[in-house]
């Protein structure tokens, strides 16, 4: 056979200098850390974050790494998890969407742990968080697993682990293993979002992370991994029924995510939020917004009608919890709660996401006039437009839009 996928990777990753990056992704990977730091900052309470913190804790290494907020030096995996949790904790680090949409920032939890575990440079940082999102990025855009039951932090075990395998310095037939090592056993299922949604929505990709680290730290060692990974007889393309060929393709062939950006670009396609829920609801929020200044009274409204895209619709807006909401999980992947609750409160921050203000049995009867409905034009420009469509009925039979 021709080179394996996980041999390009990992000749991809080692090949990657600073001085390849151009100056835009540089820059963005910068935003994304201060963007990512601010979120784990916001979310650094919230319980998930203290059991993890709390856990992670108890284990000390004289090689470690810091877990965020704290003095405590833990090993590198677990303060990545601990770290991870606090990122991605309020739904708030950016987004990728394609085939399978993502949140690419997740990765850095594995980047700052091991970059100080092993005293990497702020360039060879920067260097890995670029790998990172090129790679998971590329994968997301390869082939949809959602739909098969499977949940985006299955990718991000193969970019973290490329991640923490750059930052170590290991060889091409190390990263490979790293690669191997992180695969087989990177099955995340997608329970994790659908229904009533738990802890574990908020804190799976940080599990990947941690997964990434704990492979590429067992490669250093010298421990081997099954291949080939991706095209082997059980490997992940079978399991997943999925063809990641044209991942291959890329980097074999075409290192520019946009022209002229150089390579590693990925970075570039991706967005910081605007608001603290899931990003398929951020056009609704503004829409509702905009809305609102017309109402007035929120008391006069007698309908509200969602018209959005079928991933929205699929992810956050056609489960019957998703109008109860009863966990903050779910609130804030609960395209009629966010919508309505624009509409109400005039704004979208954490404390929209506080027990006591989604469980309102008022909120609760609102969203009782909330419908959400698939629009197939909105679908057929996703995702180069995340667009929502607000109809608000009045009371006095005029509507709104």
């Amino acid at each position: 056979m021709t080179k394996s996928l996980a041999h390009q990777l990992a000749e991809y990753a080692c090949s990657l200098r600073f001085e390849d990056l151009s100056n835009e992704v540089v820059h963005e990977v910068k935003r994304r850390v201060i963007d990512s730091l601010g979120c784990a900052i916001g979310a650094w309470n919230e319980q998930p974050c203290t059991i993890a913190r709390a856990v992670a804790s108890e284990f000390s290494a004289k090689n470690g790494s810091t877990i965020i907020g704290t003095t405590h030096r833990a090993p590198p995996d677990w303060a990545a998890f601990a770290t991870g949790c606090c990122i991605r904790y309020f739904d708030y680090n950016d987004t990728y969407l394609s085939k399978e949409p993502a949140h690419p920032s997740d990765n850095l939890s594995a980047v700052f742990a091991v970059a100080e575990s092993v005293g990497a440079s702020g360039k060879e940082a920067i260097s890995a968080a670029a790998i990172a999102y090129e790679v998971q990025c590329r994968l997301c855009d390869a082939a949809n697993i959602r739909a098969r039951g499977w949940d985006h932090p299955t990718y991000g075990a193969f970019s973290s682990a490329l991640a923490a395998a750059k930052l170590i310095k290991l060889d091409a037939e190390r990263t490979r293993h790293a690669i191997n090592i992180a695969g087989v056993n990177c099955a995340a299922f997608r329970q994790a979002r659908v229904g009533e949604l738990s802890h574990w929505k908020g804190v799976a990709f940080a599990n990947a992370a941690r997964h990434g680290v704990y492979a590429a730290m067992l490669a250093r060692a010298g421990m081997t991994g099954p291949a080939p990974i991706f095209e082997g007889q059980m490997g992940f393309e079978k399991q997943l029924g999925v063809s990641l060929g044209n991942v291959a393709e890329v980097f074999d062939k075409n290192r520019e995510a946009m022209p002229g950006k150089g390579p590693a670009s990925m970075i570039l396609k991706t967005s910081i939020k605007y608001w603290p829920a899931e990003y398929h609801s951020q056009s609704a929020i503004e829409a509702a917004m905009f809305l609102r200044k017309q109402i007035g009274d929120v008391a006069q409204i007698d309908s509200v009608v969602i018209e959005s895209h079928d991933a929205a619709v699929d992810i956050i807006g056609s489960e019957s919890e998703k109008w109860k909401p009863e966990t903050r999980e779910t609130a804030d992947h609960s395209l009629p709660y966010i919508t309505a609750i624009a509409l109400i409160d005039g704004e979208v921050t954490e404390k929209q996401f506080q027990p006591e203000r989604f469980t309102d049995p008022a909120i609760w009867k609102f969203l009782e006039k909330v419908k959400v409905e698939r629009n197939p034009e909105l679908s057929r420009i996703y995702a180069e437009a995340v667009a929502n469509i607000v109809h608000v009925k009045l009371k006095d039979g005029r509507t709104l839009t």
